[in-house]
């Protein structure tokens, strides 16, 4: 991010804060994503400027930065940490400590958006592309976010002196003390809108129905949270939008059992081929995969394919897929495989129960 907060909204270091204010309205018109459907360079050069907007509006922040710049220190000063008298006096007043309150500066930001997006097994596996909508405010068109009819600018607040805010004085124990409280004739705003907007009324928003595009990264699980940084709701007449957070969901898969990043599946083999060996083609995330199965497998066994797995999510490489065999017992057999059996049991010496035909006709006799 460029450091030259004076060049970024294009005043010079000698501007006054109403010069700044309005440079930081011309070019939030210009920029905002909401207003004008600008590219990923806009909505970054957006962010910039809000930031040296927030910076230079503020008496205190601004001087520190003309002093040491956007890299210099930010802590230590009586206004800043919770170690100071004033600092006391916010928390429990709400306001300033001795002899000047500090108000909210900088544009407004918006509310935060919570959405829950349900994907399946495959693609929080691989990733995807999906659209969530949601309805809540966005930017009014209509007056670029202003709130002010077409035509028209608002005014700064006599009250409160465009601040938003009106800070009172008052004696206690200690001395003199100065709280502050939002403005009511502007709430909070700073500004009055002679004559409101009409598609808006004066609110800079309007609620919508809105979708945004959200891009899934491979390897997610159920539970992850991603954050789309400015897709929230938009703020009353202009501003820093919140953020956008989509909990995930993912559908079971009927196949793979997950762990981490390996997975787990089961793999059904016919006792001939679990006792003689054979090759046999798995699905794997991938496609289909020949596997190996040696001679005298049991039931239990693990065939390992490496790299088959899930894909690391914040590192490169995927996990690991873990075959199970489960060897399957033969059942209904017809009388010619049942004689088999039989033949192979005498052979290994292994007893075995009388055939069914065999023990009707040694009870039919006895």
């Amino acid at each position: 991010m460029a450091t030259d907060y004076y060049a970024l909204l294009g005043v010079s270091k000698n501007a006054t804060d109403d010069e700044i204010k309005r440079a930081y309205r011309q070019l939030a018109r210009k920029l905002h994503p909401d207003v004008n459907g600008g590219s990923a360079e806009d909505e970054a050069k957006f962010k910039e400027v809000s930031v040296a907007y927030e910076t230079l509006s503020d008496p205190e922040r601004r001087r520190r930065y003309d002093m040491f710049g956007a890299d210099g220190p930010r802590q230590g000063g009586p206004g800043e940490g919770f170690g100071g008298f004033g600092d006391l006096f916010d928390a429990f007043f709400g306001g300033g400590g001795f002899g000047g309150g500090q108000h909210q500066s900088g544009p407004r930001r918006g509310d935060d958006v919570e959405v829950v997006l349900d994907i399946t097994f495959e693609e929080a596996v691989f990733g995807v592309e999906r659209s969530v909508t949601y309805r809540g405010p966005v930017a009014c068109t209509t007056c670029a976010a202003t709130g002010a009819a077409p035509g028209t600018t608002p005014t700064r607040c006599k009250d409160c002196d465009g601040q938003g805010q009106v800070r009172r004085v008052r004696q206690s124990i200690l001395g003199q003390v100065v709280t502050t409280s939002p403005c009511s004739t502007c709430r909070g705003l700073g500004e009055i809108i002679e004559k409101p907007c009409p598609d808006c009324r004066g609110e800079g928003r309007r609620t919508e129905e809105r979708s945004v595009t959200v891009e899934v990264p491979a390897g997610v699980d159920a539970g992850t949270t991603l954050r789309i940084t400015g897709a929230g709701a938009a703020p009353a007449r202009g501003g820093i939008p919140g953020d956008l957070y989509v909990h995930l969901r993912v559908l079971a898969s009927e196949r793979y059992e997950r762990n981490g990043a390996d997975l787990l599946m089961t793999l059904h083999v016919a006792f001939t081929q679990a006792a003689l060996g054979t090759e046999l083609m798995v699905d794997t995330p991938d496609g289909e995969e020949k596997i190996e199965i040696a001679p005298g497998t049991q039931t239990g066994k693990t065939v390992r394919l490496r790299g088959k797995g899930v894909p690391h999510l914040r590192s490169r490489g995927r996990g690991d897929l873990h075959i199970r065999i489960e060897v399957d017992t033969p059942t209904n057999l017809n009388r010619e495989q049942e004689q088999l059996l039989r033949e192979l049991a005498l052979l290994r010496g292994e007893p075995v129960h009388e055939s069914g035909l065999f023990t009707r006709i040694k009870s039919t006799f006895s």
